[in-house]
């Protein structure tokens, strides 16, 4: 009997989390085309041996498709969970093309402190309705999980998981810190107090919870600006045009997010 590997694909902000996540309960490869990033020794001594879990980290791309599918040709496993955030339809088009089964997983957490978080957010996953061994992917990614203290929660179908992953998560905290940017230009209008003025809200939050306060800083990073053009939704591209709005009319737009940091950090000690 071949001795078994999980091989995750792309070691970056989410795919080194996860590598370091999976190694803790089953042996595992990491492959990135940063040669640097690959173990090679590791790598090498373990090509023989059979792939279960392909978990694809990749970020997106036109190409994100035939990656896919040339790193399944390149490990051959028996299912691939993809980890990255991707467009709608990418996983009913990757499993039209492979015959082996396709899981969704969205990712949910801040880089920073990633594989923290990973373990703090249950792990939604889905697959299409047609995939082939559905019942077995489903039940030994949820025992996978289960393994690295991942709590797990099936979805319908990956066009939901996909669309929540944009629509529910990223774009909408981007709207959110759109509105404190508005507000913050409307403070500086009327020379007062940002903060003062949110206090208001304060007491709202508390017992209903739907007057978050946000820090009215500049929207970077490759999250929330760059998942608009996986979706493109004309609506959805206004947070980019306030954002860029924003950053010319406030000039420390793009530091005061680290002075709001330090501050923070300050608070916390």
């Amino acid at each position: 009997m071949k001795k078994q590997k999980d091989v995750v694909a792309g070691l970056g902000e989410i795919g080194l989390p996860i590598f370091k996540l999976l190694s803790k309960t089953r042996y595992v490869v990491g492959y990135d085309i940063n040669p640097k990033l690959t173990d090679e020794r590791k790598y090498n001594k373990n090509t023989d041996n059979e792939t279960i879990f392909l978990h694809i980290c990749i970020p997106f791309s036109d190409k994100f498709k035939n990656n896919v599918i040339n790193l399944n040709k390149k490990f051959q496993p028996k299912c691939i969970v993809i980890h990255s955030t991707v467009s709608p339809h990418t996983t009913k088009n990757i499993q039209s093309a492979l015959k082996i089964p396709i899981i969704y997983s969205a990712t949910r957490g801040v880089h920073s402190r990633m594989l923290s978080d990973l373990k703090k957010y249950t792990k939604f996953y889905a697959l299409e309705k047609n995939a082939p061994k559905k019942q077995w992917a489903s039940l030994e990614f949820s025992k996978l999980m289960k393994k690295c203290n991942v709590k797990t929660k099936k979805l319908s179908d990956a066009l939901t998981l996909e669309l929540a992953k944009i629509v529910v998560d990223t774009s909408y905290y981007g709207w959110l810190i759109n509105y404190a940017q508005i507000s913050n230009l409307i403070a500086k209008k009327h020379k007062i107090d940002y903060d003062e003025m949110w206090s208001f809200s304060d007491e709202i939050q508390k017992h209903l919870g739907n007057r978050p306060k946000m820090f009215p800083g500049f929207i970077g990073g490759h999250c929330v600006i760059p998942n608009l053009s996986l979706i493109n939704e004309d609506s959805l591209w206004e947070i980019e045009k306030i954002n860029n709005f924003y950053s010319k009319k406030v000039k420390d737009a793009k530091t005061i997010s680290k002075k709001y940091t330090k501050v923070k950090k300050s608070y916390n000690k």
